[in-house]
Protein backbone atom coordinates (compact mmCIF):
# COMPACT_ATOMS: atom_id res chain seq x y z
CA UNK A 1 0.00 0.00 0.00
CA UNK A 2 2.57 2.48 1.05
CA UNK A 3 4.56 1.80 -2.30
CA UNK A 4 0.92 2.33 -4.34
CA UNK A 5 1.04 5.67 -2.45
CA UNK A 6 4.15 6.79 -3.18
CA UNK A 7 4.24 5.60 -6.91
CA UNK A 8 1.08 8.10 -6.80
CA UNK A 9 3.20 10.80 -5.31
CA UNK A 10 6.21 10.57 -8.14
CA UNK A 11 3.73 10.63 -10.85
CA UNK A 12 2.80 13.73 -9.53
CA UNK A 13 6.18 15.58 -9.13
CA UNK A 14 6.68 14.57 -12.55
CA UNK A 15 3.40 15.76 -14.50
CA UNK A 16 4.57 18.74 -11.47
CA UNK A 17 7.75 19.53 -13.51
CA UNK A 18 6.48 19.08 -17.10
CA UNK A 19 4.06 21.57 -16.28
CA UNK A 20 6.51 24.10 -15.20
CA UNK A 21 8.97 23.44 -17.55
CA UNK A 22 6.15 24.06 -20.27
CA UNK A 23 4.74 27.63 -18.94
CA UNK A 24 8.85 28.44 -18.94
CA UNK A 25 9.24 27.71 -22.43
CA UNK A 26 6.05 29.65 -23.20
CA UNK A 27 7.43 32.74 -21.22
CA UNK A 28 10.86 32.61 -22.96
CA UNK A 29 8.97 33.06 -26.44
CA UNK A 30 7.30 35.76 -25.17
CA UNK A 31 10.49 38.23 -26.30
CA UNK A 32 10.78 37.16 -29.51
CA UNK A 33 7.35 37.75 -30.42
CA UNK A 34 7.75 41.10 -29.16
CA UNK A 35 10.76 41.83 -31.03
CA UNK A 36 8.58 41.04 -34.25
CA UNK A 37 6.03 43.17 -33.76
CA UNK A 38 7.97 45.51 -33.12
CA UNK A 39 10.56 45.12 -36.20
CA UNK A 40 7.25 45.65 -38.11
CA UNK A 41 6.21 48.40 -36.98
CA UNK A 42 9.78 49.87 -37.49
CA UNK A 43 9.46 48.93 -40.59
CA UNK A 44 6.35 50.57 -41.35
CA UNK A 45 7.96 54.12 -40.09
CA UNK A 46 10.76 53.64 -42.56
CA UNK A 47 8.68 53.67 -45.01
CA UNK A 48 7.62 57.64 -44.34
CA UNK A 49 9.95 60.10 -46.08
CA UNK A 50 10.07 63.93 -45.56
CA UNK A 51 8.51 66.02 -48.27
CA UNK A 52 11.60 67.52 -49.75
CA UNK A 53 11.01 67.94 -53.48
CA UNK A 54 8.72 69.36 -55.64
CA UNK A 55 7.21 65.74 -56.78
CA UNK A 56 6.04 65.03 -52.86
CA UNK A 57 4.90 68.07 -52.52
CA UNK A 58 2.44 67.61 -56.24
CA UNK A 59 1.90 63.92 -54.94
CA UNK A 60 0.53 65.16 -51.20
CA UNK A 61 -1.63 68.16 -52.31
CA UNK A 62 -3.00 65.42 -54.79
CA UNK A 63 -4.49 63.95 -51.87
CA UNK A 64 -6.97 66.92 -51.13
CA UNK A 65 -8.66 66.25 -54.18
CA UNK A 66 -11.21 63.87 -55.31
CA UNK A 67 -9.85 60.49 -56.15
CA UNK A 68 -11.23 60.52 -59.18
CA UNK A 69 -10.06 63.97 -60.32
CA UNK A 70 -6.61 63.98 -59.39
CA UNK A 71 -4.93 62.88 -62.70
CA UNK A 72 -6.23 66.01 -64.92
CA UNK A 73 -5.89 68.94 -61.57
CA UNK A 74 -3.60 71.66 -61.82
CA UNK A 75 -1.01 72.17 -59.06
CA UNK A 76 0.06 75.38 -57.78
CA UNK A 77 2.45 76.66 -54.99
CA UNK A 78 5.52 77.13 -53.77
CA UNK A 79 8.02 74.89 -54.59
CA UNK A 80 11.50 74.02 -52.92
CA UNK A 81 13.11 76.61 -54.04
CA UNK A 82 10.56 79.04 -52.45
CA UNK A 83 9.10 80.41 -55.72
CA UNK A 84 5.44 80.32 -56.48
CA UNK A 85 4.51 78.62 -59.33
CA UNK A 86 2.21 76.28 -61.62
CA UNK A 87 3.52 72.40 -60.35
CA UNK A 88 1.77 70.81 -62.73
CA UNK A 89 -0.98 71.73 -65.77
CA UNK A 90 -4.05 70.65 -65.32
CA UNK A 91 -7.40 70.52 -67.29
CA UNK A 92 -10.59 69.93 -65.08
CA UNK A 93 -12.30 71.88 -62.87
CA UNK A 94 -10.42 71.88 -59.29
CA UNK A 95 -7.18 73.58 -58.82
CA UNK A 96 -4.88 72.14 -55.93
CA UNK A 97 -2.97 74.56 -53.66
CA UNK A 98 0.14 72.39 -52.32
CA UNK A 99 1.84 72.44 -48.86
CA UNK A 100 4.11 75.52 -48.01
CA UNK A 101 7.28 73.36 -46.98
CA UNK A 102 8.58 76.42 -45.50
CA UNK A 103 6.09 76.42 -43.18
CA UNK A 104 5.53 74.39 -39.94
CA UNK A 105 3.03 70.99 -40.34
CA UNK A 106 1.39 70.37 -43.73
CA UNK A 107 -1.73 71.94 -45.33
CA UNK A 108 -2.78 71.61 -48.86
CA UNK A 109 -5.97 72.42 -50.62
CA UNK A 110 -8.64 71.49 -53.95
CA UNK A 111 -10.95 73.92 -54.71
CA UNK A 112 -12.99 74.97 -57.64
CA UNK A 113 -11.19 76.69 -60.41
CA UNK A 114 -13.97 79.58 -60.16
CA UNK A 115 -12.96 80.19 -57.04
CA UNK A 116 -9.28 81.16 -58.01
CA UNK A 117 -9.97 84.84 -58.50
CA UNK A 118 -11.05 85.71 -54.88
CA UNK A 119 -8.01 82.99 -53.82
CA UNK A 120 -5.51 84.85 -55.80
CA UNK A 121 -6.31 88.79 -54.20
CA UNK A 122 -6.27 86.82 -51.15
CA UNK A 123 -2.61 85.60 -51.49
CA UNK A 124 -1.72 89.14 -53.22
CA UNK A 125 -2.97 91.22 -50.29
CA UNK A 126 -1.08 88.55 -47.98
CA UNK A 127 2.12 89.30 -50.32
CA UNK A 128 1.37 93.12 -49.72
CA UNK A 129 1.80 92.74 -46.26
CA UNK A 130 -2.25 92.67 -45.17
CA UNK A 131 -3.38 91.28 -41.78
CA UNK A 132 -6.02 88.78 -41.94
CA UNK A 133 -8.71 91.43 -40.90
CA UNK A 134 -7.67 93.81 -43.70
CA UNK A 135 -7.91 90.92 -46.34
CA UNK A 136 -10.83 89.89 -45.20
CA UNK A 137 -12.83 93.92 -45.19
CA UNK A 138 -10.66 94.19 -48.50
CA UNK A 139 -11.77 91.73 -50.14
CA UNK A 140 -15.46 92.13 -48.72
CA UNK A 141 -15.50 95.35 -50.11
CA UNK A 142 -15.25 94.10 -53.45
CA UNK A 143 -17.37 91.50 -53.44
CA UNK A 144 -19.75 94.14 -52.34
CA UNK A 145 -18.64 96.33 -55.39
CA UNK A 146 -18.87 93.58 -57.94
CA UNK A 147 -15.64 93.24 -58.90
CA UNK A 148 -14.83 90.04 -56.64
CA UNK A 149 -16.80 87.33 -56.75
CA UNK A 150 -17.26 83.72 -55.15
CA UNK A 151 -20.19 81.26 -56.70
CA UNK A 152 -22.22 79.88 -54.44
CA UNK A 153 -21.95 76.61 -53.55
CA UNK A 154 -18.19 76.48 -54.45
CA UNK A 155 -15.87 73.96 -52.83
CA UNK A 156 -12.78 73.66 -50.96
CA UNK A 157 -11.09 70.78 -49.75
CA UNK A 158 -8.56 70.87 -47.21
CA UNK A 159 -5.85 68.34 -46.62
CA UNK A 160 -4.21 69.23 -43.08
CA UNK A 161 -1.98 67.87 -40.08
CA UNK A 162 0.91 69.05 -37.90
CA UNK A 163 3.15 66.31 -39.52
CA UNK A 164 5.44 66.58 -42.65
CA UNK A 165 6.21 63.03 -43.75
CA UNK A 166 4.17 60.89 -46.23
CA UNK A 167 4.45 57.70 -47.29
CA UNK A 168 5.36 56.96 -51.15
CA UNK A 169 3.78 53.97 -52.20
CA UNK A 170 0.16 56.41 -50.83
CA UNK A 171 0.93 59.47 -50.87
CA UNK A 172 -0.77 59.74 -47.71
CA UNK A 173 0.66 62.13 -45.23
CA UNK A 174 0.97 61.52 -41.40
CA UNK A 175 -1.84 62.03 -39.58
CA UNK A 176 -3.32 64.25 -42.13
CA UNK A 177 -7.17 64.43 -42.46
CA UNK A 178 -9.71 65.83 -44.50
CA UNK A 179 -12.22 68.79 -43.89
CA UNK A 180 -14.60 70.59 -46.45
CA UNK A 181 -16.23 74.10 -47.00
CA UNK A 182 -18.77 74.76 -49.17
CA UNK A 183 -19.50 78.78 -49.91
CA UNK A 184 -22.16 80.75 -49.55
CA UNK A 185 -21.75 84.60 -50.03
CA UNK A 186 -24.16 86.33 -47.54
CA UNK A 187 -26.12 83.50 -45.83
CA UNK A 188 -27.18 82.94 -42.28
CA UNK A 189 -28.00 80.37 -39.82
CA UNK A 190 -31.67 81.56 -40.48
CA UNK A 191 -31.54 81.07 -44.37
CA UNK A 192 -29.95 77.79 -44.31
CA UNK A 193 -30.99 76.35 -41.21
CA UNK A 194 -27.28 75.37 -39.68
CA UNK A 195 -26.21 76.26 -36.39
CA UNK A 196 -23.25 78.76 -36.21
CA UNK A 197 -21.40 76.34 -34.06
CA UNK A 198 -21.34 72.58 -34.91
CA UNK A 199 -23.96 70.52 -31.98
CA UNK A 200 -21.10 68.01 -31.98
CA UNK A 201 -18.34 66.17 -33.81
CA UNK A 202 -19.00 65.48 -37.57
CA UNK A 203 -21.97 67.84 -38.12
CA UNK A 204 -21.84 70.68 -40.70
CA UNK A 205 -22.35 74.24 -39.37
CA UNK A 206 -22.01 77.94 -41.05
CA UNK A 207 -19.19 80.35 -40.45
CA UNK A 208 -18.76 84.16 -40.30
CA UNK A 209 -22.44 83.82 -41.39
CA UNK A 210 -24.27 86.96 -43.23
CA UNK A 211 -20.45 88.28 -44.43
CA UNK A 212 -18.87 87.57 -48.37
CA UNK A 213 -17.46 84.89 -47.14
CA UNK A 214 -19.92 82.80 -45.24
CA UNK A 215 -19.42 78.87 -45.72
CA UNK A 216 -20.60 75.58 -44.13
CA UNK A 217 -18.04 73.47 -42.25
CA UNK A 218 -17.74 70.05 -42.35
CA UNK A 219 -15.14 68.32 -40.60
CA UNK A 220 -15.40 64.33 -40.41
CA UNK A 221 -14.18 62.49 -37.23
CA UNK A 222 -11.16 60.52 -38.17
CA UNK A 223 -11.54 56.89 -39.29
CA UNK A 224 -9.43 55.65 -36.13
CA UNK A 225 -12.15 57.34 -34.08
CA UNK A 226 -15.20 56.39 -35.85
Amino acid sequence: MKLHILAIVFTGILISCNSSDKTTTIKEESPDTETIVANESNTKDKQLKPIDTDEALIATALMSAPEESRANCKVIGYNMTGEFVTLREGDNQFIVLADDPKKDGFNAACYHKDLEPFMARGRTLKAEGKNYKEVFDIREAEMKAGKLKIPNGATLHIYYGKKTTYDPETSKVEDARLRYVVYMPWATAESTGLPEKPYAANHPWIMNPGTHRAHIMISPVPEDKE
